[in-house]
């Protein structure tokens, strides 16, 4: 499978396919993802424990019936994982620790392993938060926000995996990206069970990193659904344990659906009110009553500035075309799964494949969402 299918990358770091191995305290090591991830486009292990205090912590969690990598050499034990993982996959360790020079040489192992390191502001154990370790950090954004800044002076490529509804989703993402993170992994938990795709929806819509979704993947549909809101990449971590094949079978069925229609996260429309900002690049021409109006406004554009944007990206591509359209264009076409004979027709005419088509609007989304207007608000 070629590295470039899903085109999915970060600093010199391609990823395969949109599937992760997530990190789980005492699981996932070298020899779990070698037995179960082989697949995965992106292994993270972890989370290790760096300093005495969350060495402590951990034991005493430990006592309490929980799994946790625990060692007198921990930067040893990861360079050991690290060596000992078998993987053509990009690789990431979750760490934590209550200091910063810990973080540092980790982070140091990292970028000489050309791997990623990703910071831990995620476990809710309450060991670690009372050291203001994982979760702990998310009350304290201006103490992540240097701990981010500090371990990106090492040059390493930074993850931060963090937990949905501490607090505001928005402020978070926003706080993190600001902070130089290259990658946001989110567990997307909520009160009850399963995911809050909302969450997910709302943290696409306020950052442009690389976004991993995690929480309650066990099949296809469940990745789908969180593809569908924004997650670049879908990280698997108690399914696996449950289902051994999972990573190899959502592999297979993303591969096989990025074949068929060319943007394997493809948004829902915004009009269904599901749909991510990138879903603007399938919107018609804003010139009634429409959601569209709402979601332009978000990124400080007007109806005709958006018309404009659409259209300016239009102009030499097949998008150009489709006269006998709603309104003339292709650039203003719904989603390839939505049935339209009119936009059928006309791609039929022109030999374009529906995964070029979407292709293009995917381009059209990030163009949309890197326009100057937009990143500089």
């Amino acid at each position: 499978m070629s590295d470039d299918l899903f085109d999915i990358k970060i600093g010199n770091f391609y990823f395969k396919n949109p599937i992760a191995l997530a990190p789980m305290g005492g699981i996932t090591d070298s020899h779990f993802a070698n037995e179960f991830a082989k697949n995965a486009g992106l292994v993270i292990l972890g989370g290790y424990n760096l300093d005495a205090a969350t060495q402590q912590a951990a034991s005493e969690m430990v006592k309490r019936g929980r799994k946790e990598f625990i060692s007198d050499e921990p930067l040893k034990l990861i360079e050991n994982a690290l060596k000992s993982t078998k993987t053509n996959s990009v690789v990431a360790i979750n760490v934590r620790s209550s200091t910063l020079e810990p973080l540092i040489e980790a982070a140091k192992i990292a970028k000489d392993a050309n791997t990623i390191i990703e910071i831990d502001a995620h476990c809710r154990q309450p060991e670690m938060t009372k050291l203001g370790v994982g979760e702990a950090l998310l009350h304290d954004l201006t103490k992540l926000q240097s701990m981010i800044r500090e371990v990106k002076t090492t040059g390493a490529i930074v993850s931060v995996k963090v937990r949905a509804n501490v607090i505001d989703n928005v402020k978070m993402a926003k706080a993190i990206e600001d902070a130089g993170s290259d990658i946001l992994h989110v567990d997307a938990m909520k009160e009850g069970s399963g995911a809050d795709m909302e969450a997910i929806k709302n943290i696409r819509d306020a950052t442009r990193l690389l976004l991993i979704g995690n929480n309650s993947i066990t099949d296809f549909e469940a990745a789908k659904e969180m593809f569908t809101r924004g997650a670049d990449i879908v990280s698997i971590g108690r399914g696996l344990i449950e289902d051994p094949s999972l990573i190899t079978t959502l592999v297979k069925e993303v591969t096989l659906l990025q074949n068929e229609i060319g943007w394997y996260n493809s948004p829902k429309h915004v009009c269904r009110g599901e749909g991510d900002l990138r879903g603007l690049a399938f919107c018609c021409l804003p010139v009634k009553p429409c959601p569209v109006h709402s979601n332009i406004k978000k990124i400080g554009l007007s109806a005709k500035e958006f018309a404009d944007i659409k259209m300016e990206f239009a102009k030499g591509t097949p998008l150009e075309y489709g006269d006998s359209t709603c309104f003339g264009s292709l650039v203003w076409c719904c989603k390839i799964t939505k049935m339209c004979p009119l936009r059928d027709g006309v791609l039929e005419t022109i030999g374009l494949p529906d995964a070029e088509y979407m292709k293009l609007k995917k381009q059209l989304a990030d163009y949309i969402l890197d326009h100057p207007k937009v990143t500089g608000k």
